[in-house]
This record gives C-alpha cells, sequence and structure tokens, in this order.
C-alpha cells in the first residue's frame, strides 16, 4: 500500500491572513494590551522643545489677538502656532525649511476652505474637497518628511475654515492671522534650533522619514476613501464638525502597519472619551479667556511630553485642546455638546478608518500582522 502523498503547500488565504482572521487578530487581547504599552521615547528633548516653542508662540499670540480689534480671529490665530511641532527630529539645517514649508500649508488649508465656504458652496461638495485634502496633506506630509504631528494639523485648520467667513475681507483676515502667527512659529523655532539634539548614527531620527511615491499615492488614495466614508456618515447623523470624524480615519489610515493602524484607533477613542470629558469639566466652569489661554499654553507643552510614549495618553490632552480652540472660535458652542459630537466622530472616524485599512491591506500586511502576533503568543 502506497503511503499518502503529504500535505502540498496551502495558499496564503487561511484563516491567519485572511481580511476576517486579520481583524479577528486584530480585536485579540493581545492587540489591546499592545495599544497600552509605553514606548521609550529616543530623545525627549526634541519632542518637550517642540512643545515648548509652540506654548511660546500661543502665550504671546493668543493675548495679542484677543486684545486687538480681531479678537474673533483667535481660534485661527492658534491654528497658527501648532506648526511649531513639525520638524522636531529633522537633520540639521533642515528643519526651518520644514516649519516654513507647514507654515504655508496650514494658510493655504485655511485660505482654501474659507474661500470654499464663503462662495456658498454646497456641503457635500465641500465634504468631497475636505476628504480629498485629506490625501494632499498626507501626501504632502510623507514626501517633504514633515514628521509628526503629519497631516492632521492641516486637516484640523481646513474643518475649522468651514464655517464660512461673514465677508471676503473676513476670509484674508483669519487668513493673515494664521499665516502671521505661523510666521511668529517660524521665528521661535530658528532662534532656538540651537537647543535641538541632532540625530547620530547611535540615536537616528525616529520620524520624518519620506515614502517613495508610489506608496504614498496609494496611501493617500485610501485616505481620501475613508476620509470621505467618514465625514459623509458624520454629516447624515447632523454632526456640526465632520472634519473630526476625517481626522479620526486619516490617524488610523496613515498607519505603515496594521497593527499600528489598530493602535491607532483604539488609542484614539480612549483617549478621546478622557480628554472629552475633562474638556466638559472645564467649560461647565464657563473659564475666562485668560484662564482658556493658560490652559492650552500649559497643555500643548505636555502634550508633546507624553504623546511620544503612548499616543492615547497623548489624546487625553489633544483633545480638550482642539475642543477648547473650538470654543474660542465659536462661544456659543457649549462644552457637552462639543465633547459629545468629539467622541461621535472620532469613533465614527477611526472604526470606519480601521475597517477600511483592512479591505484594503495587502497579503503581505495581513502575513505580517499574523507573524507579529505568533511572536508575542497568547
Amino acid at each position: 500500500m502506497n503511503d499518502p502523498e503529504p500535505p502540498q503547500h496551502q495558499p496564503a488565504q487561511d484563516h491567519g491572513t485572511s481580511r476576517l482572521g486579520t481583524a479577528r487578530r486584530l480585536l485579540h487581547p493581545v492587540q489591546i494590551r499592545d495599544s497600552l504599552e509605553f514606548t521609550r521615547q529616543p530623545t525627549l528633548r526634541n519632542s518637550a522643545l517642540a512643545g515648548l516653542q509652540a506654548a511660546m508662540t500661543a502665550a504671546i499670540a493668543l493675548p495679542l489677538v484677543y486684545l486687538s480689534p480681531w479678537a474673533d480671529l483667535i481660534g485661527f490665530a492658534a491654528l497658527g502656532a501648532l506648526v511649531a511641532l513639525f520638524g522636531r527630529f529633522a537633520p540639521e539645517r533642515q528643519r526651518n525649511r520644514i516649519v516654513l514649508h507647514c507654515a504655508l500649508l496650514q494658510t493655504l488649508a485655511v485660505l482654501v476652505m474659507s474661500l470654499i465656504a464663503f462662495m456658498g458652496t454646497p456641503i457635500e461638495i465641500q465634504l468631497v474637497i475636505l476628504a480629498i485634502s485629506c490625501g494632499v496633506f498626507f501626501l504632502a506630509s510623507v514626501s517633504r518628511g514633515f514628521g509628526a504631528p503629519g497631516a492632521l494639523i492641516f486637516v484640523f485648520a481646513a474643518g475649522a475654515s468651514m464655517d464660512a467667513a461673514s465677508s471676503l475681507a473676513g476670509v484674508f483676515e483669519r487668513t493673515a492671522a494664521t499665516a502671521i502667527v505661523a510666521a511668529l512659529a517660524w521665528a521661535i523655532c530658528a532662534a532656538t534650533e540651537p537647543l535641538r539634539h541632532r540625530a547620530t548614527a547611535d540615536m537616528p531620527a525616529p520620524d520624518g522619514t519620506t515614502r517613495p511615491l508610489s506608496q504614498g499615492l496609494a496611501a493617500a488614495g485610501r485616505i481620501i476613501v475613508g476620509a470621505a466614508v467618514a465625514v459623509f456618515v458624520s454629516h447624515a447623523l447632523g454632526a456640526d464638525h465632520p472634519a473630526w470624524a476625517a481626522m479620526g480615519s486619516v490617524a488610523v489610515m496613515q498607519g505603515a502597519h496594521l497593527h499600528i493602524s489598530m493602535n491607532r484607533a483604539l488609542q484614539r477613542m480612549m483617549g478621546t472619551v478622557v480628554g472629552a470629558l475633562l474638556a466638559w469639566l472645564l467649560l461647565t466652569y464657563a473659564p475666562s479667556i485668560w484662564t482658556l489661554i493658560a490652559i492650552l499654553v500649559v497643555m500643548q507643552f505636555a502634550t508633546e511630553l507624553i504623546i511620544g510614549a503612548n499616543y492615547g495618553l497623548g489624546q487625553i490632552l489633544v483633545t480638550p485642546m482642539a475642543l477648547l480652540m473650538s470654543h474660542l472660535a465659536s462661544p456659543a458652542a457649549t462644552g457637552a455638546a462639543l465633547a459629545l459630537e468629539r467622541v461621535i466622530d472620532t469613533a465614527l472616524g477611526a472604526s470606519s478608518g480601521i475597517i477600511l485599512a483592512i479591505i484594503f491591506s495587502t497579503l503581505k500586511d495581513r502575513r505580517d500582522l499574523a507573524e507579529r502576533h505568533a511572536r508575542r503568543g497568547p
């Protein structure tokens, strides 16, 4: 009697590397524990310096804007200060160029979306443009090596600008406020550049790397689809800030690996819930404008100290900062309404982002995840 033939090699489309199997792996307790872990930061100095530079910009600019005849532009001034966060690990003599490019892109985001809204463009078209801009901002960030926080800052600025200005002059005023404060951020970064830690062979830069154009274009296309799904569902639910859903989707889908995307989804949702509660508690006490500015300055610095160690922990501070900025731009909005919408939009964006990340994943992506889980054990 002949021995049975050995089993043939099975194709990789098995339980472990199918999309359904991948979804199950991403919901496994191993993945959830992974999202709770802390990462050792290669150097805290640059993160602390970036936070300090952004905080200094806000501390100088926001009181001046508030005391000026253009106090209503304080929210856009706050957007300009955020460009100081970019390029913290860039090679020597390159960071000033990166911050300058980010200042221009941030200003352009405000100008273009403000003009589109002012012209009375139907909201559906605005949402399509917002989704496309998510992909464009992502591609610009990865192709130019901007580093953290990546496309999210520009998407936040574009979303904030969808609240139409009352006049064409108002469009240019909010653009000017963003540009002037962004220029101040650039000047502060340039003046304090000698304080930055330089990357070495023993301690290379952890971010600021670029992707091949083909990979960047493919990722940008996926991000556009994910952002479009998120913003239209958010709009259908009656949300006032669909850009927040787009940001949740972008944060998840810009991850280079499936386990990173899932970590971002879990961390963003958990951090947002806690951060939104904190923002609601703060706004319940109706703090003065000076108190709000002081809180923003402190939170900006503290966020950069901790977000590199755990993204979810950083979101606990990022969320109230975003909500406080939104409150400054639109004081009539209540803290409870802002906090609840932020949680819903973030959950919607993160959920749609991870689902689409799985759908668009390659066989190699799914194999890498399976192998990673096998190495980490149950």
